[in-house]
């Protein structure tokens, strides 16, 4: 069974590698049924500790002293780590020297270890020593054992105390029976809001869902809060939401965000309405999520030609362009916050409008524009040190780049924004990092290097649609055709989970099936990817890449069907979108206008749009587009039949199995095989 990433993280943080532990659980987890493949699909994991690993353990305490095992049971509670100052005040009846030969005595034992350069700092030498010794205590003497810690560290730190809040919360949490929810909550907040300034976001939603609970509020309901600080703790728990997975995006975070919204737009708390309307969140392009509604309500709130105005306007007329495909108000939109950014001198409201409307070009496949706007985006970022303005201009250059056929310039914006996105801990810019990386190299041929990045990326977003898309190609290419068909299934799976998307997972489906058509030879599901280009052709709300790849698919399926009323449907949609490659797809446009032209019968128009795909895909670099391009000319050649057209076309299939054979493409090499033997023939 190959693990799943979430169990193996599991098991190396519990046993830390340790050979004995290792084997131990993952024996456990054989008896327990817990490692099958269809115990694979799990968002959390949780692993025991066996038997046998507790008795070895136990071996070991029970060499040492009755006061040695009772103060390391205190410890244990304290943490993995504890200090000597921290453990004086709760070891009763023991004097600081007695204390200190006690830790020398489990020291010997090398059941804990001296950190260096931290004098007077221990920890336990592994976790499960740790744990075996806590969960030794009776849950009561344990709570009463966690509230003593929780004043006295308290009390220890003193004026320092918050920063120690996520040490004070854990343990003022698990007293709670004794002590109470106040400090709790307290704690909780701020740990939280430290957790989000340092980009650790799952820790931060850990302490704002703690707090949440400890005043009694829904994690998952739609009321607002109902003061100040349940708004805090929502706005937190929201951020956090936003910044660790593209799912969150589509429901959660918005709906959390909007709780705490609602509180403070009732209280008239207009700063912080500002603050939560505004705080960015990427991904969920195409996706009616309800936040160019909660950025109108706040428009309402403030001055007009005020700051606050501008900063929402960057925000909204992102969202208009994004989700409304509203590409005039977001450019006017855009023009009211950069005049507005100008007139107050706020470099950082400047360098994420221009950031934003490079989003929105790239969405309206205005390509030159994005590359444009995402380069002056990235030197304001730098002039600013904003790094996430930074993020979004090197991701939509990249993008831009690539679609313009700019693969070396693509490649430099895709390493930087995967150094940042990993800088940032930002779950979904890494995810979108890890994509266009993934995408530049199976455009070039890379197969290897992309399925490194798509394995990252997919065990982090098993269900992202444009990563299935990219898998299922890639595999098809190779000639896996039952893998490529794994990705496909999850592909349509993951469209069955947003059964309403105008966006990428439509677009997806719509494409795949008869792009893997025309490699298979299998044409079931055309139903599937004409109901799902239809589903975003007919939202008025769709975005223009969106539309262009729905029409791609139906392009294809076109093409397999020989539906000529079809094809020339398509070409006359497509015809004014040449010189650059479909928007969410490895494919040119050119290639596709000259398929079509070839499925109505126009020969010399489909050699005209071949000839222009020959030379966008050997300036770019696109090398299996290259040899798919050379093949399908080769077939309008043969067909068209006029002087010099066989020489020419056996001259494109040579070209076309050099290719393939070289990058390892099968189903391309058999088809240009079979008809280099039919020319012979």
């Amino acid at each position: 069974v190959d693990p799943p990433a979430g169990l193996a993280e599991a098991v190396h943080t519990q046993t830390e590698g340790n050979p004995l532990f290792v084997t131990e659980v993952v024996r456990l987890l054989v008896q327990e049924g817990g490692l099958t493949q269809e115990s694979g699909a799990r968002d959390t994991w949780t692993v025991r500790i066996p038997e046998g690993v507790r008795e070895v353990i136990g071996r070991r305490l029970n060499r040492l002293s009755q006061r040695c095992n009772e103060t390391l049971t205190i410890a244990s509670v304290i943490g993995r780590e504890f200090e000597l100052r921290q453990l004086t005040p709760l070891v009763e009846d023991m004097s600081e020297d007695r204390l200190l030969e006690v830790l020398e005595e489990a020291l010997g034992a090398r059941v804990i270890e001296e950190l260096p350069q931290a004098v007077g700092r221990y920890q336990f030498t592994h976790a499960l020593i740790q744990e075996t010794l806590s969960e030794e205590l009776t849950l009561t003497r344990r709570v009463r054992l966690h509230a003593r810690i929780a004043e006295t560290l308290e009390e220890l730190y003193g004026d320092n105390a918050e920063a120690h809040a996520a040490e004070l919360a854990h343990h003022f949490s698990q007293a709670e029976a004794v002590l109470g929810s106040e400090k709790l909550v307290r704690y909780s907040l701020v740990a939280g809001e430290r957790s989000l300034a340092a980009f650790a976001w799952e820790e931060a939603m850990e302490h704002m869902q703690r707090g949440l609970v400890a005043k009694g509020s829904s994690l998952t309901g739609a009321e607002a809060a109902k003061d100040p600080v349940e708004a805090a703790f929502l706005f937190g728990l929201g951020r956090g939401q936003a910044a660790t997975a593209e799912r969150h995006l589509r429901g959660n975070a918005v709906t959390t965000m909007r709780r705490a919204f609602d509180y403070y737009a009732e209280a008239a708390q207009v700063e912080q309405a500002v603050a939560v309307a505004e705080f960015p969140m990427y991904g969920a392009s195409g996706q009616h999520t309800g936040r160019t509604q909660l950025l109108s309500r706040a428009l309402e709130l403030v001055p007009s030609d005020s700051h606050a105005e501008g900063r929402l306007l960057s925000r909204y007329g992102l969202e208009l362009g994004r989700v409304e495909s509203d590409y005039e108000g977001a450019q006017g939109a855009f023009h009211r916050a950069l005049l507005i950014a100008q007139r107050e001198g706020d470099a950082v409201l400047e360098a994420r409008t221009v950031a934003n409307s490079a989003h929105v070009d790239f969405f309206h496949l205005r390509f030159q524009d994005c590359l444009r706007n995402s380069l002056r985006a990235i030197e304001l970022g730098r002039l600013t040190d904003d790094l996430y303005t930074q993020q979004s201009g090197h991701l939509d250059a990249a993008r831009a780049s690539t679609s313009l056929g700019e693969l070396a310039v693509a490649k430099e914006h895709a390493a930087s924004l995967l150094t940042m996105a990993e800088k940032l801990g930002d779950h979904v810019g890494l995810d979108l990092a890890l994509r266009i990386n993934e995408y530049i190299w199976l455009l070039e041929g890379a197969f290897q290097t992309a399925r490194g990045f798509s394995d990252r990326a997919l065990a982090a977003s098993p269900r992202t649609s444009p990563l299935l898309l990219e898998r299922a190609l890639m595999e098809y290419e190779e000639g896996d055709f039952s893998q490529g068909e794994v990705y496909a299934e999850r592909l349509i799976g993951a469209l069955s989970l947003t059964p309403t998307s105008t966006g990428i997972e439509s677009a997806s489906v719509a494409m795949l099936i008869p792009w893997s058509a025309r490699i298979t030879g299998e044409r079931s599901r055309f139903d599937e990817a004409e109901a799902a280009a239809k589903t975003v052709l007919s939202t008025p709300s769709a975005n223009p890449i969106f539309v262009q790849a729905a029409r791609t698919g139906l392009a294809l399926l076109a093409v397999v069907r020989d539906d000529v009323p079809a094809a020339q449907e398509q070409y006359s949609a497509l015809e004014n979108a040449s010189g650059a490659l479909v928007g969410v797809i490895p494919l040119t446009t050119d290639r596709i206008l000259a398929v079509l032209s070839h499925t109505i019968g126009n020969l010399d128009h489909a050699a005209a749009h071949f000839e222009d795909a020959l030379a966008f895909c050997r300036k770019a670099g696109f090398r299996p587009e290259l040899a798919w391009t050379c093949c399908d000319y080769a077939d309008t050649l043969l067909q068209r039949g006029a002087p010099g057209d066989r020489e020419k076309a056996m001259s494109l299939l040579d070209e076309s199995l050099a290719i393939s054979s070289e990058l390892g493409m099968r189903p391309l090499m058999e088809r240009v095989l079979s008809r280099r033997d039919i020319l012979k023939a």
